[in-house]
């Protein structure tokens, strides 16, 4: 069986696009290893969504290496151009995360997407952010020159609302320290904005690489103090994005043919006690999702997250929202809620 393409052709160029970005972050990632003497490389994975029929997609994916712990780079294209009564036509996504194993070497969250409706209108979402849990200022100035030279125009507006989405109110700070989010983005101008879409893209590969090349050469042996740093904020990632994340909640909601690849964003391990005080701070129905998600954890403080427990974590939170869907509106949003999600709501 093989992936069924999407008819529109703004579709097959944003998939040309996310596609090529997939292939820039992964080569330079796997030159970096290469210079720095290490083994550590890519291996894909396909997917289909029903059998190729509504697209699919294929992630890259790496895990316990000497240099990065958990990384995936997923690229996708979901359409229903053979479902009429659909509102949604396509989705063209690149989503990914490097969870490097030097706690002095940042983590990094990249999304481009371009998103299709049935009546042809459309939206780019546009995310960069870096996720350091031993913070250097150096990495955050680099990180924002680069996007602020890729998207002029927008970087303030995009750094206002990748402000407000990776806040954690619960526990007052944010996940990160650079953002940029462009969400529902469309200028009118097609051309443009895909143009602006490539840019942020590269921009932010590029930068991220940068980063982290300058951090594997410079960072000396690993402290217990750096070491603790990073469990803490990996945890901190892991209760972000389970509770807080639209992208991951609405693509669980959607269909569970790529639960590993959409939880890909996952760090290696996470403090389940760290955790489990969290539980007090959060509001009702959040406190059983979090409970739920504890509960499917390894019963040890510094818990593995492998593929199994990331397919029970996926049931966790796809049961949580078709029992409390009312839920998916505390959910984060840097300004408006994308059709995507409304639609399934």
């Amino acid at each position: 069986m093989k992936r069924i393409p999407a008819t529109s052709a703004s579709a097959g160029r944003a998939l040309e696009l996310v596609s090529s970005l997939q292939h820039r972050f992964v080569q330079g990632l796997e030159k970096l290893a290469a210079d720095m003497h290490s083994t550590q490389r890519f291996a894909d994975v396909q997917w289909l969504r029903d059998d190729g029929r509504h697209g699919g997609g294929v992630r890259y994916e790496t895990a316990d290496g000497d240099l990065i712990g958990r990384g995936s780079v997923n690229v996708s294209q979901v359409h229903y151009d053979d479902e009429p009564a659909k509102k949604l036509a396509s989705a063209n996504a690149i989503s990914t995360i490097i969870h490097p194993v030097h706690p002095l070497a940042p983590s990094v969250h990249i999304h481009i997407s371009w998103t299709e409706m049935k009546d042809g209108s459309g939206y780019w979402r546009m995310m960069a952010d870096l996720n350091p849990s031993n913070e250097l200022e150096a990495d955050k100035t680099a990180f924002f020159a680069a996007l602020e030279k890729a998207a002029p125009q927008q970087f303030a507006e995009a750094k206002e609302q990748g402000e407000r989405y990776f806040f954690i109110p619960v526990l007052g700070r944010h996940r990160g320290v650079a953002h940029f989010y462009l969400e529902n983005y469309n200028s009118g101008d097609a051309a443009a904005d895909f143009a602006l879409a490539k840019s942020v893209g590269e921009a932010a590969i590029d930068s991220y690489v940068a980063i982290l090349d300058h951090a594997l050469r410079t960072a000396g042996a690993t402290t217990a103090e750096q070491k603790d740093k990073q469990l803490a904020y990996h945890t901190l990632y892991f209760f972000q994005v389970l509770t807080l994340d639209r992208g991951t909640t609405t693509g669980l909601l959607v269909h569970d043919q790529n639960d590993v690849g959409i939880m890909g964003s996952l760090p290696a391990r996470v403090d389940r006690d760290l955790l489990t005080a969290w539980i007090k701070k959060m509001p009702a129905p959040q406190d059983r999702l979090l409970a739920s998600l504890i509960d499917v954890l390894p019963p040890v403080s510094a818990a593995l997250v492998d593929e199994a427990v990331k397919q029970r974590l996926a049931a966790v939170v796809r049961a949580h929202y078709r029992e409390y869907p009312e839920a998916i509106s505390m959910q984060a949003s840097g300004d408006v809620i994308p059709s995507t999600v409304q639609n399934h709501r």
